[in-house]
């Protein structure tokens, strides 16, 4: 029973987990999409914007940054999971509770400071304003979006204290009765190996009545 329950935890979290790879790789996708775009535009027409003393597009390297740092986030998950491996748990755990203190942080600022865009750096590309404007349009399907990705970090630590609680497995290599071998089956402490016996087998039974008619023909 502690076997199925450890292994459909394992399913679950790997599962959790691949959510937030699916987001990672939206925001590595979209993030390449707004480089490119940008190298494109300043291909064909320069920019007020380009110079040693301009402010670097901070933006689309952020966001491509964050796409990256939650795939690695999820890799390290995989392995958690499959592995049930208390250390990889502990990592995994770490890298998910920053990542929601990173959000609330960001979240924090945005609804409590009004003049929350001074804290971020002009970026020229625009992109930030698009997205900007982009979420106060489409602000509930953002939010319920933001609440999902949450929620689902939450409960991937949640699961992982519950199977760093179970353990991994210890029965893994258990896989059928011949494959017992005394080093691994404790209960048998005084096994002692069968002889390997070279040649055919000489049966107790069949010596027994050749002995018997030795004797008789001795006697006569």
């Amino acid at each position: 029973m502690g076997r199925m329950a450890r292994s459909c935890i394992q399913s679950v979290l790997k599962l959790m987990n691949s959510l937030i790879g699916m987001v990672g790789i939206a925001m590595i996708l979209y993030g390449l999409w707004m480089i490119r775009d940008w190298q494109r535009q300043m291909s064909h027409r320069p920019s007020p914007f380009v110079g040693p003393d301009s402010p670097p597009p901070w933006f689309m390297y952020t966001f491509l940054a964050l796409g990256i740092s939650l795939c690695v986030i999820t890799c390290s998950g995989h392995v958690a999971a499959e592995t049930a491996n208390g250390c990889c748990l502990y990592c995994y755990m770490l890298f998910i509770f920053f990542l929601i203190v990173l959000e609330a942080a960001v979240t924090a600022d945005v609804f409590l400071n009004h003049k929350w865009e001074e804290d971020f750096p002009a970026d020229p590309t625009g992109y930030f304003d698009d997205f900007k404007h982009f979420v106060k349009k489409n602000f509930e399907m953002c939010k319920w979006i933001g609440l999902t990705v949450v929620c689902v970090e939450g409960l991937c630590i949640l699961l992982a204290m519950i199977l760093k609680a179970l353990g991994p497995h210890q029965e893994r290599y258990y896989d059928s009765d011949d494959d017992y071998s005394p080093d691994r089956v404790p209960l048998l402490k005084n096994y002692v190996h069968p002889p390997y016996v070279v040649g055919d087998p000489i049966h107790r039974s069949k010596n027994d009545s050749w002995q018997i008619k030795i004797n008789d023909k001795a006697n006569k």
